[in-house]
């Protein structure tokens, strides 16, 4: 059995109020939230040297974005388990498409197992707020990344600030065209995501600073990308003024296809830097992307559950978010460097 002290040695060596991550060309380096050194909250978990088990809930088997996210949570548990010499382990509960009941259903299957915490990017908050709140009144911790449920109880976000990232895919489109008259469609995909939501209220905002675009329509669609690439190739035909997309997720990026547009008649900034995505950016039919700190959600994810159930810290912020990566085709070779660490 290890001791109290032992272990609190351990955590200390194992450098749990900072997590390294993420050096990226022209990104800083992220490091994580620091715990509350005063573990004012909360009790250590009795038996603490037996580890902790985390459940990871995403949104989708099929988004390679919450792959890297649980490829950062399943590093970081291997790197706590050897440094901590107690087992960290990833449980990995995940519909296959996006489906909020069914990630309710997960959270109470998890609790209802044992569980010691929690960790969801909730796919419509108003869903699954009810089963987080069960899950910490039943002592599981929980925190959400991605997506957040900001009325559940649940201890903390780690993600994106959604509205910037809005306001920064739309600044970017305005900045692409210039002085020219845009005519500018937003695709939004699941319209009952939170951090959907934000960031298209973010790019309308943004539009509103710039008198030479205007808003064709924000449309939304099921988050897979034949069904994006649809959604995108329907519009255009039917809309041949768009000349500027505005992607709050890279969804239709994921596909082998080029843009319904030739290189340079249509400017077009998205979210997201994964690979299929950065291959699109060399084609030319999307000028820049905005990349999120998936494998760092996973990892940081990770760093502070740990610390709640085996000490009892607290996060000191409710709310971490990273900023994103910028990737064009200057620096595009470079970035995708980083993948051979992420995936």
């Amino acid at each position: 059995m290890l001791s109290r002290r032992d272990f609190n040695r351990r955590l200390a060596a194992a450098g749990l109020t900072g997590i390294a991550g993420l050096a990226s060309t022209g990104c800083e380096q992220r490091v994580a939230v620091p715990v509350n050194p005063t573990g004012a909250a909360g009790t250590p978990a009795a038996g603490s040297a037996r580890g902790v088990t985390i459940g990871m809930i995403a949104k989708s088997q099929s988004n390679p974005v919450f792959l890297a996210a649980r490829k950062g949570a399943e590093t970081r548990a291997a790197e706590l388990t050897s440094k901590l010499g107690v087992p960290i382990r990833i449980n990995w509960q995940t519909p296959n498409d996006e489906d909020p009941q069914k990630q309710a259903e997960f959270i109470e299957q998890l609790v209802g197992g044992g569980i010691d915490a929690i960790t969801i990017a909730c796919s419509d908050a108003s869903k699954v707020t009810r089963a987080i709140d069960d899950a910490i009144s039943k002592g599981v911790q929980v925190m959400c990344f991605d997506s957040d449920a900001p009325d559940s109880k649940r201890l903390c976000y780690v993600g994106t600030d959604d509205t910037d990232a809005g306001r920064l895919v739309m600044r970017n489109v305005a900045e692409l065209l210039g002085d020219k008259p845009g005519v500018i469609a937003i695709l939004a995909g699941n319209q009952t995501a939170t951090n959907l939501q934000k960031r298209v209220r973010g790019a309308q905002e943004e539009l509103g600073n710039h008198a030479n675009l205007k808003l064709k329509d924000v449309y939304y669609h099921k988050e897979t990308p034949q069904d994006s690439f649809a959604a995108i190739e329907s519009v255009q035909k039917a809309n041949p003024e768009i000349n500027g997309w505005a992607m709050i997720g890279g969804w239709p990026l994921m596909t082998e296809r080029a843009l319904p547009w030739q290189p340079g008649d249509v400017v077009c900034v998205s979210m997201d830097t994964l690979i299929p995505q950065l291959k699109h950016l060399r084609m030319g039919d999307v000028q820049v992307l905005l990349g999120q700190q998936y494998f760092y959600f996973g990892g940081q994810c990770v760093d502070l559950l740990v610390a709640k159930v085996q000490e009892g810290h607290d996060p000191v912020k409710a709310v971490d978010f990273a900023p994103l990566d910028k990737v064009t085709k200057d620096n595009v070779d470079e970035y995708e460097k980083n993948w051979a660490k992420w995936s």
